[in-house]
């Protein structure tokens, strides 16, 4: 069960550590371990940050995604 709950959470993953760690030119385990560790530091904060860049990020995929045509709108 806890193999199904790791596979669904990588598949259907946000990216966040991913991308944020290509940005900031780091290592993606050590971004994924700062979100463990201020999750369990301040009770939830990072949590809480991590779905607010998930968020930010996906906005930012929408806005930016390149259109073929003016008729794409």
């Amino acid at each position: 069960m806890l193999y199904n709950l790791r596979h669904f959470l990588e598949r259907n993953g946000f990216y966040v550590s991913s991308r944020l760690s290509d940005r900031l030119g780091m290592r993606a385990k050590n971004v994924r371990l700062f979100f463990i560790y201020i999750t369990f530091a301040t009770a939830g904060l990072g949590f809480v940050m991590y779905l607010t860049f998930a968020f930010w990020l996906k906005l930012k995929d929408l806005v930016y995604t390149k259109r073929t045509s003016v008729f794409d709108l």
